[in-house]
């Protein structure tokens, strides 16, 4: 998992709107973030900088290759 938590949410949906792989979804009953899909993060780090109140922490356990193109 690459986010490893998700604490002190104040339901703004920002992570949400933010999120090109749909990893974070609202809960219905809370009204707050919640981790849907784990697997899907890219890692891209949006959610945790778009979060206003830094609620977003995130796992090193995963890591992408850096591409290099030599062209």
């Amino acid at each position: 998992m690459t986010i490893k938590s998700i604490n002190g949410c104040i339901g703004c949906e920002e992570c949400v709107k933010s999120c090109p792989c749909d990893v974070i979804r609202m809960d219905p009953d809370s009204k707050k973030a919640v981790i849907a899909f784990p697997a899907d993060c890219q890692i891209c780090h949006l959610c945790r900088m778009y979060c206003p109140v830094d609620a977003i922490e995130m796992s090193p356990e995963k890591s992408i290759p850096v591409i290099t193109s030599w062209g």
